[in-house]
């Protein structure tokens, strides 16, 4: 036999207004509208690898389980596709309200979004450093930067990817790399971002 473990929910652990904010930003309203179909979680072509489907996102904003949106790896997981957006009924922008829940995760410093932040920046960091991504030296600064002793954890994997010629170590340069950085300079100071 199965266990199932039931989890009870009660008022004061929610956060009543939260869907509220959530459709006060722009493209947060249509949240209203969805007749939790599962049609966005049907055709995720990452809902496989998700905590929580799209269609449970959605649900959990209306419950106004801020914490658990906030929190879940789901809103980071989205590969910004579209797919749900465009096959919706309602046609609700899904792909818009993931990133407005990426926004308030942010803003409110969850865990979750300092590492994803932390890993975007040590990207950033590679690809003006080499001008493309080294999968291995990404790897290491991004777990030494956010838990040290995982670095050591994963050291077993990292071997059997390097004896598999699967993971090299050195990095080479791309050509005209000055180029690409006057490229990335522009487009940051055209985006806005610092």
């Amino acid at each position: 036999m199965s266990s199932i473990e039931h989890t009870v929910l009660y008022e004061q652990g929610m956060d009543l207004d939260f869907m509220e904010r959530v459709h006060e930003i722009p493209g947060g309203g249509a949240i209203k509208r969805c007749i939790q179909c599962g049609t966005c979680s049907g055709t995720c072509p990452v809902s496989w690898a998700m905590e929580e489907s799209p269609r449970q996102i959605i649900a959990m904003v209306r419950a106004g389980l801020r914490d658990r949106v906030l929190e879940s790896a789901t809103i980071w997981t989205c590969a910004s596709c579209y797919f749900c957006t465009v096959r919706c009924p309602q046609e609700i922008k899904i792909t818009d309200v993931m990133y407005i829940l990426k926004r308030l995760a942010i803003r409110e410093h969850r865990e979750r979004s300092k590492r994803i932040q932390t890993f975007s920046r040590l990207f950033v960091e590679l690809v003006n450093e080499y001008g493309r991504n080294h999968e291995f030296a990404l790897m290491r600064r991004f777990l030494l930067a956010t838990r040290p002793f995982g670095a050591l954890k994963e050291s077993g994997v990292a071997w059997n990817l390097k004896t598999r010629g699967r993971l090299p170590l050195g990095a080479k340069p791309v050509k005209d790399l000055d180029g690409l950085r006057r490229i990335i300079a522009k487009a940051q100071e055209l985006g806005g971002e610092a």
